[in-house]
């Protein structure tokens, strides 16, 4: 499971130079994830922060464990306080050890890579990237990208979303659910007096956005030349039908956003004791799967609500989503078609990849005339020539992580990145720019 956080849709408009990680982390994946988690040992600290010096090397060097003081580096004592609080709402709150249920190590990364725009779960770790100082600061710095990040590894060892159509959506909804706890629960606030906003304070001065999203109002957290306009969705009538971004995970997760702060206002109180309870005992209560969609996440919420049922039930009414107990454990939307996308002159002898997902959603698009003048032509038109299409590995994306449509001249494909082989994370390095 690899988790990112800025969708696919933003890095499109400000940093298609940096979207493709770099080889050591497509190596590292291509490691037996059993061999992989042995990151920190059994027994040891509760969580340990590294740095990557701004390599892409992981985990990178330690600097400081559960238990030591501050190291004076913003980024790791940052990372340092957001872990604490975010295992402590888990232990403390809902009675889980670590992610895993099992007190499982948290390794953590910052300073990861050079203006790299991303945070993300890889399945066995957390890392951080610093921001390109031009939009994005340290994505440390708001507790609830930490929060949201860790989310995607609870989810992973319980309900298991898959991470495509509604199920991606909720998986999505379900980590910035426990980001706004932790978020309101540092901060001491009932769920009246909250901001419901997600990544407050990750944008730079003279960036137009309150936050990366508002749960509260979904489609309303920013609007600005470089960003564009918040294109989430809070009601189902406008729920996306899209092949891009895992079928508009970071899009229509406004919708079951939206339901939990309604629920969460409406049960009143702390949101992390009150409606938090109720969504974590729906995600981990064994009626929720891997394919449920909205509405089978809502009746399973209602069931869990106890004497919060109506207020719950009617919380997901005003999103759209009719609750049927029933339901509980049902599929979602059926899966977009493919994602692959041809060149702007339809020719045969053009190149063209696309890339969605990420945390912040920005998409990234090029292409290249093999016929043309193109001085990047001769190693493209190689490149093309030793990759078979029909041979590369697809399967589930992972929340977070990048999917790339790929068009060589006609044969199309839609490759998560994981699945990335040498020659195809070359093409996309030509094609979008150079990697961070």
């Amino acid at each position: 499971m690899s988790c990112r956080f800025v969708p696919p849709y933003l890095l499109r408009r400000i940093a298609p130079e940096g979207l493709l990680v770099d080889e050591q982390l497509r190596a590292r994946r291509r490691v037996p994830a059993a061999d992989r988690r042995a990151v920190l040992p059994a027994g040891g600290p509760a969580w340990t922060v590294h740095t990557a010096d701004n390599t892409t090397t992981l985990p990178g060097r330690a600097v400081r464990s559960a238990g030591e003081p501050e190291a004076g580096d913003a980024a790791v004592d940052e990372a340092a306080a957001g872990i604490t609080g975010a295992l402590a709402l888990f232990a403390e709150v809902y009675g889980r050890s670590s992610y895993d249920g099992a007190g499982a190590p948290v390794s953590l990364t910052v300073h990861y890579g050079r203006d790299y725009d991303n945070a993300f779960w890889d399945g066995t770790q957390l890392v951080f990237g610093d921001g390109d100082a031009r939009v994005f600061g340290r994505f440390t710095g708001p507790v609830d990208v930490l929060g949201h990040e860790l989310t995607h590894a609870v989810t992973e060892h319980t309900a298991g979303l898959r991470y495509r159509d509604q199920p991606g959506a909720l998986n999505e909804s379900v980590s910035d659910v426990f980001a706004a706890c932790l978020k309101q629960r540092l901060l001491g606030q009932t769920a009246a007096e909250a901001d419901w906003l997600i990544g407050a304070g990750i944008f730079l001065p003279g960036i137009h956005a309150r936050a990366l999203r508002d749960m509260a109002a979904p489609g309303t957290a920013y609007d600005d030349p470089a960003l564009g306009r918040d294109p989430q969705v809070g009601h189902l009538r406008d729920y996306v039908d899209t092949a891009e971004d895992n079928g508009g995970v970071h899009i229509n997760s406004g919708i079951p956003n939206r339901a939990f702060q309604l629920a969460a206002t409406a049960v009143g109180g702390s949101t992390w004791e009150g409606a938090g309870r109720v969504w974590y005992d729906a995600l981990t209560g064994g009626g929720v799967g891997a394919d449920t969609g909205f509405a089978g996440f809502a009746a399973a919420t209602v069931a869990a609500a106890g004497a919060h049922a109506e207020a719950v039930r009617g919380a997901w009414a005003e999103v759209g989503v009719t609750v049927d107990v029933a339901g509980v454990g049902g599929g979602g939307a059926a899966a977009g078609g493919a994602a692959g996308g041809g060149g702007a002159s339809g020719g045969s002898r053009w190149v063209s990849v696309r890339r969605t997902g990420g945390f912040a959603g920005l998409r990234a698009a090029g292409e290249l005339d093999l016929d043309g003048d193109d001085p990047r032509a001769r190693e493209v038109a190689d490149l093309v020539g030793r990759v078979d299409l029909g041979v590369v590995g697809s399967g589930d994306p992972h929340p977070d992580r990048y999917v790339y449509a790929f068009d060589l001249c006609g044969s199309c494909a839609t490759v998560p990145e994981q699945h990335l082989t040498p020659e195809l994370a070359r093409l996309v390095e030509l094609l979008l720019g150079p990697r961070t």
